[in-house]
This record gives C-alpha cells, structure tokens and sequence, in this order.
C-alpha cells in the first residue's frame, strides 16, 4: 500500500498493510534544543520524522510526499502587521487578523501568522467590536476571489489524480473564527447577551466556506477536510452542549453534506481539551475522525473506544508528558493506547497537533519515542 491507501484504511477502519508512522516533528524552539542534544544541522526540518526513523533501525521505503492543492481561507486583505509600541522584555503589536496583543521580544511578530513556535501573548483588543466593524470584516471574505485557489486549479487537480500520498484541506470551524474576530470572552458572552449577532456571524462564515468547498471541490477532491476549533477546556467544552447543539451543530452539519456528496471520504475535527461530551455531535454531523486527544484534559481514548465504538476513529492520543519523561514511563503510555491501536481506527503521535512536540521532550526521548510508535505501527 502507499501512504495514501494506508491512511484511508487505518482511519476508516479498513484493512492497512501497516499504520502510518507519523510521530510528527516540533517547532522552532524545539528543533533549536534538538540540535544541541544530537539532532545534525544538516537534516532539515520536514526530514526529521524520516531521519529518527532510520535512526530507530527502520529500512522500509519512507511514504512520498508531494504537493496540496491550497485553498485560502484567511481575510484579504489582511490587517498591517506592526509595532505599536516597544517595551524593555515585551512589545504591543497588531497582527494580521487586526488582533492588538503583548507578546515577549525574543518572537518577531511574524510568528503570530502561524503556529510556528510557541508563542503566548497577552490579548488587548480584537477587531470586531461593534456592527460597523462587522461589516467592515465581512469585506475581507469573497469566496469568489480566484486568489483563493491555485493557480491553474485543473492542470494541479489532473497532476494529483495519480497521487500516492494523502491530501488535505483544512477551514476554521465557526467558534474558531469568531473567537479570533471577537475575543474568547466576549464570544462567550454574547452567546447570551446578543445571540442575533452571533448568529449572523456564523450563518455568514458558513455560507463562506460553504462556496469555497463547493468551488475547490468542482476542481478537485481531496481526501480529507479537516476543521480547527479548539473549543474545550481542561474538564469541558467550552460552550455548553445545548449552545453547541443550537449555533454550532448545523454548520457542521451543512459542511459535511457537502463533502460527502462531493465524495471526500475524510471528515475530521480538531479541537484540543476534553472533547467526550462533543463526540456525539461530531458523529451526528459526519465526522470520521478527531484529533489531537490530549491526554492531560482527561481524554481516555480506550473509554471513547468502548463509547462510541467504531463511529469514531482517532489521531495523536500519545501523551506529550509522558514522551518528556521517556523510558519506562514512555513505554507505559505506549501500552496504554494499544487496545485501540490493535482495534484500527487510530494513528497515535503527539497529542498536540501542527507539529506540536514541545522542547522538553528530549532529542533521545524523541527517537525512543519514534523506535516505540514503529514497533506498533508495523514499521519495525
């Protein structure tokens, strides 16, 4: 099987030749450790997962890589990125999505466009205060710009036809995206406070990615769209079930008969924290998989497993705590996910998603991690 095959099969709980091996790489920060504990500077960032398992004693064909078809969902144009004001440790910036925030000096604000390192910040002021910067928000989303999509979108669909490795689509689900125009807490808020307003902004953002599927998908389809909504806390969602229930679920669901008439066989959801009272929403409204499963927030993917069975496959799950620590305590959480690994529908890595190895998760403890998941996996 390629890649592309496994990755299906593994997650719509087929019959792959082996799991993919996807123990994922860090950021920035994490990668400048590694390269002081061993890593070589020469093996660039996307070859690390390869070069650990060589490393590991691994000698099967590493899965081809090979292009997406891009398809942008951000605002444009986006807001000037600037300094407003410089401190002694610290600066006052806006970023691109029109945010004011503090962030520490040692990061450039570009940092903020992507999850590229770990970057905290301290939130100021977001750009939808009021109704006249609704509107004015609102200019920023054609979906019929063809900017949007690549450039010759059929000759990029007809070079992917063949292709051995799985493609990909990834939109911001509604709570995503109006928690970035609103602030957390004042999304929040109006929820209960002004809940027309709210509901105006998601039937906008899901007419928006409505026409942006139905176009990419008129070129090309991928095999999987995948949604970022990070929308849980350490113990719970951070709306409630019935709020879930009445602004989001519909989006989700209107999103996912579109895909499935388009014939995607993937739809998966992203969203950090304790997702177990969300699950039965997601599979309501056609989700295949989840992901991360972060294990500090109380997510015990054998519970989920003996919960909702096979309506539900997983990806990440492997505690990023215990890959800190290493050995023994590595080899337990390893053995801890198993059941659900024997029983498909799953592709353990690091339950941070994008990339998201933290820096005290030793270069060492990284390749013994890499050498355990192979040995799982079928790869070793």
């Amino acid at each position: 099987m390629n890649q592309r095959e496994r990755c299906l099969e593994t997650l719509l709980f087929g019959k792959p030749d082996r799991i993919p091996l996807d123990p994922q790489s860090g950021r920035i920060s994490t990668l400048e450790t590694w390269r002081t504990q061993g890593l070589p500077n020469n093996i660039p960032p996307e070859r690390i997962p390869e070069y650990a398992y060589r490393q590991a004693g691994g000698t099967l064909p590493w899965p081809q890589e090979g292009k997406g078809f891009p398809v942008y969902q951000r605002m444009i144009p986006m807001f000037e990125e600037k300094i407003i004001e410089q401190k002694e440790t610290s600066k006052i910036v806006q970023d691109w999505k029109g945010n004011i925030c503090e962030i520490s000096n040692q990061f450039p604000i570009e940092y903020l466009r992507d999850p590229v390192d770990f970057v905290t910040r301290r939130w100021i002021k977001c750009p939808v205060e009021t109704r006249d910067d609704w509107e004015h928000m609102k200019m920023r989303y054609n979906p019929a710009d063809k900017t949007r999509y690549p450039d010759n979108p059929h000759v990029l669909a007809a070079e992917l036809k063949e292709r051995n490795w799985p493609v990909k689509i990834e939109f911001s689900g509604p709570f995503w995206v109006l928690r970035e125009w609103l602030g957390f807490e004042k999304l929040c808020m109006m929820f209960y406070d002004d809940p027309e307003f709210v509901r105006d902004m998601i039937r906008f953002w899901t007419d928006f990615i409505s026409e942006l599927l139905e176009n990419t998908f008129s070129y090309f389809i991928p095999d999987e769209v995948h949604l970022e909504e990070d929308m849980a806390y350490k113990g719970h969602s951070m709306i409630s079930p019935a709020m879930v229930k009445e602004f989001l679920f519909p989006t989700w669901c209107q999103w996912g008969e579109i895909i499935k008439a388009a014939g995607v066989p993937l739809y998966g959801m992203d969203s950090d924290g304790f997702i177990g009272e969300l699950i039965p929403f997601w599979i309501e409204a056609g989700f295949k998989f989840c992901d991360p499963m972060e294990v500090a927030a109380g997510n015990d993917i054998n519970e989920f497993r003996k919960a909702f069975g096979r309506k539900m496959a997983f990806r990440g799950g492997i505690d990023k705590r215990a890959m800190a620590k290493g050995d023994k305590i590595l080899e337990a959480e390893i053995e801890r996910n198993l059941p659900v690994i024997k029983d498909g529908g799953f592709i353990p890595n690091c339950d941070h998603c994008n990339g998201g190895i933290p820096p005290n998760v030793s270069w060492p403890n990284y390749l013994y991690y890499t050498k355990l998941l192979a040995e799982v996996t079928g790869w070793l």
